[in-house]
């Protein structure tokens, strides 16, 4: 799934429209239901699913400057989990090797600091069959 047909399945009633805020190309809001999101599709399946902090920051951050909750919407072949981040304390830490970049030409490796919300802890939206 791409973050175009994920955003497609959580707007099938219309109410989320594409952000215009710069290099938020699939963050998506809903002004009827106050929700700020930020969407991402992995091609594995991890229990625990990994969150940038610098992507964590702004979510929250345009989110409370919007009046909206902070959603945190991710893909995986086995589901599709929707994490609500006011509810969650997320321990974060540096971790290397990870890539820079999404651009899979791009191969530089860096250090980022993340957090992991395990799918226990968020709502379902999907099931794979």
């Amino acid at each position: 799934m791409t973050e175009e047909e994920l955003f497609n399945f959580i707007n099938k009633e219309n109410k989320y429209v594409l952000s215009t805020e710069q290099f938020s190309n699939w963050d998506c809001y809903s002004d009827e239901l106050r929700e700020y999101v930020e969407l991402k599709c992995r091609k594995t399946h991890y229990d625990d699913l990994l969150i940038e902090k610098i992507k964590y920051d702004r979510i929250v951050k345009i989110a409370a400057e919007k009046g909206m909750t902070p959603k945190y919407v991710n893909y995986t072949p086995k589901g599709i989990w929707s994490f609500n981040l006011k509810d969650f304390n997320i321990k974060w830490e540096d971790r290397s090797g990870l890539p820079a970049t999404t651009d899979f030409t791009n191969k530089m490796r860096v250090t980022k600091t993340v957090g992991y919300l395990n799918i226990n802890n968020g709502e379902q939206l999907w099931t794979a069959q």
